[in-house]
């Protein structure tokens, strides 16, 4: 939220700037958006996996990551991850960005302002990881149909073994799809505040969390940290066929694909795989 904030502020076209399309100000928010994954992604990268600060301490698979596989681009699962993070990703990001505040600027989108409804756009702020939460968990048991999963989510399903910039490494198609959430801004009253809010989280949340450790600390001995890893998605991509969402809204223990970390709900995840291939 703090991002977010400062970004409108400081880091942001003015509206009426906004109002019509032109290189400059496009290429300023997508430089800014480039700026903030490499600093999020780039930097928790060099700490942990770089520089090594706190080891294998904390981490959920210690295994490096591939070098030399043919199964990622470049042959190299870190020059893969960058590469679509960056190439798709940012891009992505951007362009639902520079559309949303055209579309603000020019009345297409409805405006929410503090000063007249300070309640709801405070509640905007509270309610949206939870819209958001509901929305990755249907998007993403989509993603995972047969040929939408082959041509498209295989590509982030490439690692197992996951790091910070695992988190936005997709194909284009699923980066439209990802963060799609937005539209909702279309019909429901905000401002670009929450619209950057929405598209920060979605893009941030999503590198941190894919960051392989369970926390980051101090050093490598040390016990005050940072929560930033998300062993319940860590699982997804041990197992696949589980955990599509987050837990704080419980649609997969509600539909039958929640995964806690246990045998026997390892056992169940590999029975259900089993019957989709079977379908």
């Amino acid at each position: 939220m703090g991002f977010s904030v400062l970004t409108w502020l400081y880091l942001s076209p003015s509206l009426e700037t906004a109002r019509t399309f032109s290189f400059d100000w496009i290429a300023f928010v997508y430089l800014r958006n480039l700026g903030l994954m490499v600093l999020v992604a780039g930097g928790m990268h060099l700490y942990l996996y770089t520089f090594k600060m706190q080891g294998s301490r904390l981490r959920y698979d210690a295994r490096p990551f591939h070098k030399k596989s043919a199964l990622f681009t470049f042959n190299n699962q870190f020059l893969d991850n960058v590469f679509w993070s960056i190439a798709s990703g940012v891009t992505v990001w951007t362009a639902y960005e520079v559309i949303g505040l055209w579309a603000y600027a020019n009345g297409y989108m409805p405006m929410l302002d503090f000063g007249t409804h300070p309640v709801w756009f405070a509640l905007w702020f509270v309610l949206m990881p939870f819209y958001t939460l509901t929305h990755f968990y249907w998007i993403h048991r989509l993603l995972h149909w047969g040929p939408l999963y082959n041509y498209v989510h295989s590509l982030h399903h490439r690692n197992v073994n996951v790091g910070p910039w695992s988190g936005m490494s997709m194909h284009p198609i699923e980066h439209v799809i990802y963060m799609s959430s937005v539209v909702i801004h279309l019909v429901l009253p905000s401002h670009p505040i929450h619209f950057l809010f929405h598209l920060q989280q979605k893009v941030l949340l999503a590198v941190s969390s894919h960051g392989g450790y369970e926390s980051v600390t101090a050093t490598e001995d040390s016990d005050a940290g940072l929560t930033v890893g998300d062993f319940f998605h860590q699982l997804h991509h041990r197992y696949f066929e589980c955990n599509y969402g987050g837990t704080e809204v419980p649609l997969d223990a509600w539909f039958g694909t929640f995964h806690d970390g246990s045998e026997e709900a390892t056992a169940r995840t590999r029975l259900r795989m089993k019957e989709m291939r079977k379908k």
